[in-house]
């Protein structure tokens, strides 16, 4: 059985932002691409052996672009899943989970910081 997420309200309420040292832009098909600086040791030695690069590309999916571009600093949680809602009715029943588990592995991964609660 899927172990349910207990969320807070003021989760719901608080505003994701991106991070500034995460440079984006939009592909031509219209999806988001994140850049991502590969620093530190590991990195200076794969890029030197293995001929890795200094910058990785992250493309984002359809859905991710939505979130990514529906954070503008404005948006709290909820009013992003309430967009994904109107962009993909026909999942209106799986959004919550799917916002709040991208947004928490954005975090988790550094992409995005969390602003509390909007005044």
């Amino acid at each position: 059985m899927a172990k349910k997420q207990k969320v807070s309200q003021n989760y719901f309420e608080s505003v994701p932002l991106r991070r500034e040292d995460r440079p984006w832009r939009l592909k031509e098909d219209g999806m988001v691409e994140i850049d991502v600086e590969n620093t530190g040791f590991y990195h200076f030695i794969a890029q030197k052996l293995f001929r890795k690069p200094r910058v990785s590309h992250i493309a984002l999916d359809q859905y991710g672009t939505v979130v990514w571009q529906s954070m503008d600093g404005r948006n709290s949680v909820m009013d992003i899943i309430h967009i994904m809602e109107k962009e993909f009715p026909q999942e209106t029943d799986r959004m919550l989970d799917r916002v709040v588990t991208y947004l928490a592995t954005l975090q988790r991964n550094g992409f995005i910081s969390m602003k509390g609660a909007r005044s």
